[in-house]
C-alpha cells in the first residue's frame, strides 16, 4: 500500500495530512475553508485515492496560509507515498467538463517541479476562499511533489465550476501518473 503522513507545524498553520494511493475510500477533510475542503474532497474521489486533511489555521488573517500550506503537506505525501516510482506511467492528463466550464491538467512525475498555471477566474472569491489561492496551493502541491504541473481552465463563466473541473481533472490526472504499469523506472535516464 502506497501511503503517507506528513505533519507541518508553524506559526501559522498546524496540519496532518494522511494519504493513501491505492484505497479509494472517503477520508474527512477539515481546513476551516469550506470550499477548500469540497475540492481536495473532489479530488481525492476523482484520484480514486484516500485523502484526510486536518488544519488549523490563521483564518482570522486569511485563507492564504491555510491553502498553501496544505497544498505544502499534501505535495510532501504524495512525494513519499510513490515511494521508488518503479512502474509508475509517470504522465497523466485530464480534460474535465463542469457544466459550461473546461479543465485541462497534465502531469510528469519527473523529480523536476514547474507550474504552468493559465486560469482567468471569473470571481474573486467562491465561498470564503480567495480564488487567487488556487494558484498557491497548486505551486506549493507541485514544488513539493517534485512534479511538472501544467493545469489550465480553458473556459468558463461560473468560478465555482472553473475551480471545480481543475480540481477533478487534477485528480485523475495524479491517479493517472501514479499507477502502476510495469517493473521499470519509467525514464531513459535511469533516474527519476
Amino acid at each position: 500500500m502506497r501511503q503517507a503522513t506528513v505533519e507541518r507545524n508553524t506559526k501559522e498553520t498546524t496540519i496532518r495530512v494522511d494519504l493513501t494511493l491505492d484505497l479509494a475510500e472517503r477520508g474527512t477533510i477539515e481546513t476551516g475553508v469550506g470550499f477548500f475542503d469540497h475540492m481536495l474532497d473532489l479530488m481525492a474521489f476523482h484520484g480514486g485515492f484516500k485523502l484526510s486533511v486536518k488544519c488549523e489555521g490563521d483564518l482570522y488573517i486569511d485563507d492564504h496560509h491555510t491553502v498553501e500550506d496544505v497544498g505544502l503537506a499534501l505535495g510532501q505525501a504524495f512525494r513519499e507515498a510513490l515511494g521508488d516510482k518503479l512502474g509508475l506511467r509517470r504522465y497523466g492528463m485530464a480534460l474535465i467538463p463542469m457544466d459550461e466550464s473546461l479543465a485541462r491538467v497534465v502531469v510528469d512525475v519527473s523529480m523536476r517541479p514547474l507550474l504552468v498555471y493559465h486560469a482567468a477566474l471569473t470571481r474573486k472569491r467562491v465561498g470564503t476562499m480567495d480564488t487567487q489561492n488556487v494558484r498557491e496551493f497548486l505551486r506549493a502541491f507541485s514544488q513539493n511533489a517534485a512534479i511538472t504541473l501544467h493545469a489550465e481552465v480553458l473556459y468558463g463563466e461560473n468560478a465555482h465550476h472553473q475551480v471545480e473541473a481543475l480540481f477533478k481533472a487534477l485528480g485523475r490526472a495524479l491517479a493517472d501518473a501514479s499507477a502502476v504499469i510495469s517493473t521499470v523506472l519509467p525514464s531513459t535516464k535511469g533516474v527519476l
